[in-house]
């Protein structure tokens, strides 16, 4: 639903003011899908069994939110954004930091110097990654698991943030963050920054980005989102027409704890315009202690009723090797974690909705 509002200001005698043209926009996504895995954790992560469930977002988180745009004249114009993910099985908060505009709440000024955000918004480390994943952040078998089962939330849904977009300049686009801890006296406390590099003609794409998180900081997050790590990502994608290949590398180094590095390539492929398979694999090992690995396969069919209605299935397979304990889902209760030293194999069948 969008509207259009132009508003025009008498002030006694001072000749009408006509003011600039703005929009807001209403927007969302309903998911629903039937999950079934082979092996589900339970809080001490050892195997509680099959799961056949009604789950949340199988294929996109669920969401609504609101956007808003304002023609300031001479190429200038300011830019807003408020973002929440719910629950279509139960009606909860989900998909964000906990919050109720858990997943986006800023505003931005957008002109030809680039553009200035400022509040709580997606990384460039987590938009690399985005850009580069075969399955584009499905929330079954894929990158997003590995992700969250190593830092959760940091880096994704970044609170009191400040970020700098670039223009495309000779087909290269740059992106900075800073985000603030807010602990007075103390401004490494809950600190986070991330840059990205961007090319693209087109055709080819490759990427490259840097996160460096601190814990702590007055962030109130029920989910963390405020873990210390240092990551690293380089992606590529190529076009063929309507097929796209795609390669990751991600290295999340904890501190104190795990070393990923995760391998990670697919395809996204429209066999028709209103049929889209898309399968990736990534391998993880934690350089910590390279006994800990897993394997992620996935594969996805999507059928497009209309541009806003999609029928989709996924299967998946994840095999985690000593400590490891990588997710194949992240719709429902185990959310980001797997059993460890087994294999787990599951798939969903499901609808999503956009509006």
């Amino acid at each position: 639903m969008k509207r259009s509002i132009f508003a025009v200001a008498l002030l006694g005698s001072v000749p009408a003011i006509s003011y600039a043209q703005s929009s807001v926009t209403l927007y969302g996504i309903v998911d629903a899908s039937i999950l079934y895995t082979s092996k589900t954790p339970n809080s001490s992560g050892q195997n509680a069994g099959k799961t056949i469930a009604l789950a949340d977002a199988g294929l996109s988180p669920s969401l609504f939110g609101i956007s808003g745009t304002e023609d300031l004249g001479g190429g200038l114009k300011t830019l807003f954004k408020i973002e929440s993910g719910f629950n279509v099985a139960n009606g909860g908060i989900n998909d964000s930091n906990g919050n109720f505009f858990g997943r986006q709440a800023w505003v931005a000024l957008d002109g030809n110097f680039g553009e200035v955000k400022a509040g709580l918004q997606f990384s460039p480390f987590v938009n690399s990654i985005w850009e580069s994943d075969a399955r584009e952040f499905a929330n079954f078998g894929d990158i997003q698991s590995i992700y969250g089962g190593s830092v959760f939330l940091t880096g994704v849904h970044n609170s009191n943030a400040i970020s700098y977009t670039s223009p495309k300049i000779a087909q290269l686009q740059g992106s900075v963050m800073l985000a603030l801890g807010g602990e007075a006296g103390n401004f490494q406390a809950g600190r986070q920054y991330a840059a990205s590099l961007k090319y693209d003609n087109g055709s080819l794409m490759v990427n490259a980005a840097f996160y460096d998180g601190n814990s702590g900081g007055t962030v109130n997050t029920p989910i963390p989102s405020t873990q210390a790590f240092i990551g690293r990502t380089l992606g590529a994608l190529y076009r063929f027409g309507t097929l796209a290949v795609k390669a990751v590398f991600v290295n999340f180094h904890v501190a104190g704890a795990a070393n990923n590095y995760v391998y990670g390539g697919g395809i996204d492929y429209f066999v028709l315009p209103q049929l889209n398979v898309n399968g990736a694999a990534w391998f993880t090992s934690d350089h910590n202690h390279t006994a800990n690995h897993s394997l992620l396969t996935a594969l996805g069919v999507e059928y497009f009723l209309s541009k806003r209605t999609t029928l989709y299935t996924q299967v998946g397979a994840v095999s985690n090797h000593g400590a490891a304990n990588t997710g194949l889902s992240v719709s429902y209760t185990g959310i980001f974690f797997g059993v460890p030293g087994t294999t787990t194999v599951g798939a969903d069948v499901g609808i999503r909705h956009a509006f």
